[in-house]
C-alpha cells in the first residue's frame, strides 16, 4: 500500500499535473485577489481603539492601587488552554526575553495572548514538523539509497527548522511592517510639521496624520494613533515616546522620538528639528531607490540570457535553418 502510494506520488506525469494545477491556481489567485481584497484600515483602528481603553482600565487600575495600596489585578482576555500550556510547561522563563516581545510589538502583536499563541507555536510546531518529516521519509519510503542515521538526521533537522519557524514568520511581519512605516515616514514628519507650525499641539498633529496617512500606511497610522492614546493617558510624556520607537524598531523613528523627548524638556522648538529630520528621511528613501535602481543591471543579466536570448536566436536563425532544411 505505502510503496503504490509512493510510486503514485513519485510518478513524473504526476507531478507535472500537480505542478501545472498550483501555476493555474496561483496565476488565478493572482489575479483574482486585488479584485475581492477590502482595506483593513477599519478593522485596525477598531483594535487600536480597544487597546487604548485597555491602556485606560490599566491606568485607572494602577492608581486604584496606589491610593489602596495593593496591587492591581486586571487581566486580558486570553485564550485559557494556550495560557494554560504555557504556564505548565514554564514557557516563559524558557522561550522568552525582551528581544522576543520587541519583535512581537513591532510586528503588530502586542496582546498579551499573541504573546502566548507565539510561545506555543514555537513549542508545537518541532513536534509536528518532526512526525511529517518521519511519514515523508520512513512511511513514503524517500531516500531510501541513504543511510538510516542520515535520514533520521533530516528528520531532525526539519524539527529543528519548526522550532524557528514562527521566528521566521514574525521577522517577515516586522520587516513588512517597518517598510511601510519608512516608505511613509517623511511624509508623516512633514504633515506634523504642518500642523505644529499651524499652533497644533503634537498630540493632535499625530492624530491628523493617523487619519490622513490611513490608506497609505496602516502600521504606522495605527502607531499614531496608540502613542497618542499613550501620551494622553501616562503620566509621563516621555515613556510614551519611548514606546514609539521601541514598537517600530526603526532608526528613523527614534531619531525624531529623541528630538521630540529634547525638545519637550528644554523647550526647544520642534518645527526646525521635525524640518531636518524631514529632509533626512526624504534623502535615505531616495538613496535605497538609487541603490535598488544601480542593483537592477546585474539582476536582470541571468533572466534575460536565460529567456530573452534563446528567442531571439530562434527568431533570427529559425528561417535561415528552415529555407536550408528545405533544400537538403
Amino acid at each position: 500500500m505505502s510503496s503504490d502510494l509512493a510510486s503514485s506520488l513519485t510518478d513524473p506525469s504526476m507531478l507535472i499535473a500537480v505542478l501545472v494545477a498550483l501555476a493555474v491556481f496561483a496565476t488565478l489567485y493572482t489575479v483574482a485577489v486585488p479584485f475581492f481584497e477590502r482595506g483593513d484600515l477599519n478593522k485596525r483602528m477598531k483594535a487600536v481603539s480597544t487597546e487604548r481603553e485597555q491602556m485606560r482600565a490599566r491606568e485607572r487600575a494602577r492608581m486604584n492601587a496606589e491610593s489602596t495600596g495593593s496591587k492591581a489585578s486586571l487581566r486580558n482576555q486570553n485564550n485559557r488552554s494556550v495560557r494554560q500550556i504555557v504556564e505548565r510547561f514554564n514557557l516563559r522563563e524558557a522561550l522568552v526575553d525582551e528581544n522576543t516581545v520587541n519583535k512581537l510589538r513591532a510586528a503588530g502583536y502586542r496582546s498579551e495572548n499573541a504573546l502566548n499563541m507565539f510561545l506555543v507555536a514555537r513549542f508545537l510546531l518541532p513536534f509536528g514538523f518532526f512526525a511529517l518529516a518521519l511519514f515523508w521519509v520512513f512511511g513514503l519510503d524517500h531516500l531510501v539509497d541513504k543511510p538510516t542515521p542520515i535520514r533520521f538526521l533530516l528528520t531532525l533537522f526539519v524539527a529543528y527548522a519548526g522550532f524557528y519557524a514562527p521566528n521566521i514568520f514574525i521577522s517577515n511581519r516586522m520587516g513588512k511592517r517597518q517598510h511601510s512605516i519608512k516608505r511613509a515616514w517623511p511624509d508623516a514628519l512633514d504633515l506634523m510639521l504642518i500642523c505644529v507650525e499651524s499652533g497644533i499641539s503634537i498630540e493632535a498633529a499625530m492624530r491628523r496624520v493617523s487619519e490622513e496617512l490611513g490608506e497609505a500606511s496602516p502600521p504606522l497610522a495605527e502607531e499614531m494613533v496608540l502613542t497618542t492614546a499613550e501620551l494622553s493617558f501616562l503620566p509621563d510624556r516621555r515613556i510614551a515616546l519611548e514606546n514609539l520607537g521601541t514598537r517600530t524598531q526603526l532608526p528613523i523613528v527614534q531619531s525624531v522620538v529623541q528630538a521630540l523627548m529634547q525638545a519637550d524638556r528644554y523647550g526647544t522648538p520642534i518645527s526646525q528639528a521635525l524640518r531636518v529630520l524631514a529632509q533626512e528621511g526624504r534623502d535615505e528613501r531616495m538613496n535605497e531607490a538609487e541603490k535598488k535602481a544601480a542593483a537592477l543591471p546585474p539582476k536582470l543579466t541571468v533572466p534575460m540570457i536565460l529567456f530573452f536570448l534563446p528567442v531571439l536566436i530562434a527568431v533570427i536563425l529559425g528561417p535561415a535553418g528552415i529555407q536550408v532544411s528545405d533544400r537538403f
